[in-house]
């Protein structure tokens, strides 16, 4: 059965790989675009595919973007994809950046969320919300900290969601990627850079070595994008969807060390 689905952050990514497969597969997909820029090249490239999809614009920390897409839009499932990454070293990074990641990353997902939570609630339908959170939303990456605190917080908001919405027949999940090339982490390692000055800052240059080789090592971005497609189209999917295998046996033997670590 076709189902209505919108995907945020659907500009790159996990969430246009997603948006054009989902389409493919028949399915209604209003793909939206934080700026109308990249609304253009959307159509334009959905058009050179043959991808019948709807394109919008959603800002997710602009309350009149969301406002209007929770009014203009029945959907069945909402993959909130929208997100950022500003590294550095938690002790010295600038809160300025901080709070910005946070309205991104959490404050506007949790709101687009309600909103459509309220819709399908008065519609008396079955929906489902899965959020892309990240492999950092369950172990601490080392300076990208405040990006993993703003995917905990995710994290802990979804499991509320899930337990509080399950009398309303709301399903949610999250999708926790592992290191993948869409171009997101390379930005994240970039945006350290915007401010960080070794002349001023007590954190070492050398802190940042290891990040060039991690860069060059990420994985291919569709396989993360079908596991988003599959949760989102599964009645019955887990509840959390680490990828790849190997990602997910690393977290979990982080977070068994974190009982015995030392302080």
């Amino acid at each position: 059965m076709s189902k209505t689905i919108l995907i945020t952050g659907a500009a790159s990514g996990f969430g246009k790989i997603a948006a054009f497969d989902l389409a493919k597969r028949g399915h209604r997909v209003i793909a939206t675009a934080q700026v109308y820029p990249q609304m253009s090249d959307l159509i334009r490239e959905a058009g050179e595919q043959g991808i019948e999809l709807t394109v919008d614009k959603l800002d997710v920390t602009n309350s009149q973007d969301i406002n209007y897409i929770i009014k203009k839009y029945d959907i069945d499932i909402l993959i909130s994809n929208a997100g950022i990454m500003e590294g550095g070293p938690i002790a010295e990074q600038p809160l300025e950046l901080i709070r910005s990641m946070f309205d991104v990353n959490v404050f506007g997902g949790l709101q687009l969320a309600q909103g459509f939570v309220k819709k399908f609630i008065e519609q008396k339908k079955r929906g489902k919300i899965v959020f892309t959170t990240s492999m950092g939303g369950l172990w601490t990456v080392p300076y990208v900290a405040a990006y993993c605190a703003s995917k905990h917080a995710m994290e802990a908001i979804a499991e509320g969601l899930k337990t509080e919405l399950a009398p309303f027949n709301i399903k949610i999940a999250t999708c926790n990627p592992g290191v993948f090339g869409t171009g997101f982490n390379d930005r994240g390692v970039d945006s350290i850079f915007r401010w960080y000055d070794p002349e001023v800052n007590f954190t070492p240059e050398s802190a940042f070595d290891g990040a060039a080789d991690s860069l060059a090592h990420q994985l291919d971005p569709q396989s993360m994008a079908e596991v988003i497609v599959d949760v989102a189209l599964d009645d019955n999917s887990n509840f959390r969807n680490v990828h790849p295998k190997e990602t997910e046996d690393f977290v979990k033997q982080i977070q068994a060390d974190a009982w015995t670590a030392k302080s």
